[in-house]
């Protein structure tokens, strides 16, 4: 899990390719978690909150990078 002081200080291309990742990694869960094989299951609810974190702050350079 990415800090949100971390996620800041990458780059626009490395926030979009751990965006990729932390789908696939909750796609993954949420496949497992149906066929009754998470063993933590609050690591779905963490997943969750890591894409929206990421989005935000993705979201955020864009506009900046299109008002500058």
């Amino acid at each position: 899990m990415s800090t949100t002081k971390d996620i800041r200080e990458m780059s626009e291309v490395e926030i979009e390719k751990k965006l990729r990742d932390t789908h696939d990694a909750h796609v993954h869960l949420r496949l497992r978690k149906q066929t009754g094989q998470v063993e933590r299951p609050h690591e779905y609810t963490q997943l969750r909150r890591e894409i929206a974190r990421l989005e935000t702050i993705l979201k955020e350079k864009k506009l900046a990078a299109a008002s500058a």
